[in-house]
């Protein structure tokens, strides 16, 4: 790793911001737009690693939910209102305990296209989401946490690193099938391919143990007990204070204390976190440096949240189109600006050449 490498925690900022703002729009246009950024960087910057190999499934994935939603709106209808008839389905009588339920009947154009601008976001937010798991060593990930949250962070890496692992594998096994000649399609492909990778996972899973047995993962320094109930009660507090801050930013009339109890709370839990990590004694070696090129990258997927944020509350209207009556959408032109922002990180930070994983 050189001192040129970019902290992981950066990239997951960045996408998580990019996930936000693709909650607060409807509107296919910013949603496409939010997709082709994420996809611009991941393109520019994924290191060749087998952990960065996931982006296309998760690409697969936001199309699967894409079409699940239309077809879930096809077979059972919307209580939207249409006037444009694309088929009419044999509908299915159903009791009166479900009334409000309806299997079959006609399929508007304005259940579909509600279902599409519906689906796309879910679809955006995955992919935004998969962005940082190609782009972030998720063992630079863990090295970054803080003490406190080790052990809740090794299971979370553990957790997002099964899928690229998983995909790893069958491109290996498909690869190796294809050269011997042997078919690695089809129902057939698939069995003879689905053994050795649970094979291999169980191995990876037995490996994991004896690794994180030999590392002392699971045991705790002996701390005073009014440190311990200094740091549940900051730890209680922080949370409390960042759920009413939250509240309160949310509420119109929270608009006076939403900030200062949001600050007031993030300080408390900081503060439970710094106290928690004296109970969980790690060291670091060669730590990941926070330099202006992360501050860059997260602070650019800040942005385009917090513009995303203002654009819904200035425009509702812009950002959710609506269907009835059917019309189509339209480009804000200074939100779609603001995505652009996003694609910062593709020329702030080193070429994928330049990042080495850690031995």
């Amino acid at each position: 790793m050189t001192d040129r490498s970019l902290h992981p925690g950066a990239w997951w900022l960045w996408s998580l911001s990019l996930g936000i703002a693709a909650t607060r729009t409807t509107n296919p246009l910013l949603l496409a737009l939010l997709i082709a950024v994420s996809a611009y960087v991941v393109a520019a910057r994924r290191p060749d690693a087998p952990w960065a190999r996931s982006y296309g499934a998760f690409l697969k994935l936001g199309l699967a939910v894409l079409l699940i939603r239309l077809v879930f709106a096809v077979v059972f209808g919307s209580p939207i209102p249409g006037e444009h008839t694309l088929v009419t389905l044999p509908e299915v009588p159903l009791p009166a305990w479900a009334q409000g339920i309806r299997l079959g009947g006609e399929v508007t154009a304005e259940v579909l296209v509600r279902a599409f601008y519906d689906g796309l976001k879910l679809a955006a937010l995955l992919i935004c989401v998969g962005a940082a798991n190609a782009l972030a060593s998720p063992s630079r990930l863990l090295k970054s946490l803080p003490g406190a949250l080790y052990e809740m962070g090794v299971a979370v890496v553990v957790a997002l690193t099964f899928a690229p692992s998983l995909i790893a594998d069958v491109q290996r096994l498909r690869a190796a099938r294809r050269l011997r000649g042997r078919p690695d399609k089809g129902l057939r492909g698939l069995l003879q391919v689905g053994l050795p990778v649970l094979e291999g996972a169980l191995e990876r899973s037995v490996a994991l143990a004896a690794a994180m047995d030999s590392r002392g993962y699971g045991r705790t320094a002996l701390v005073p007990p009014a440190v311990r109930r200094t740091t549940a009660a900051l730890t209680l507090f922080g949370l409390l204070g960042v759920c009413a801050g939250t509240y309160g930013l949310l509420t119109a009339d929270g608009g006076t204390y939403g900030v200062p109890v949001l600050l007031a709370g993030v300080g408390a839990a900081l503060a439970g976190l710094w106290l928690g990590g004296r109970r969980s004694p790690r060291t670091r070696y060669r730590p990941d440096p926070w330099g202006p090129r992360a501050w860059l990258v997260a602070g650019s997927g800040a942005a385009v949240a917090a513009a995303l944020f203002l654009a819904a509350s200035a425009d509702p209207a812009a950002l959710h189109p609506g269907v009835v009556p059917l019309t189509a959408p339209s480009l804000p032109v200074w939100p779609a600006a603001a995505v652009l922002l996003g694609l910062l990180p593709a020329f702030v930070t080193p070429p994928p050449d330049h990042e080495k994983e850690p031995s």
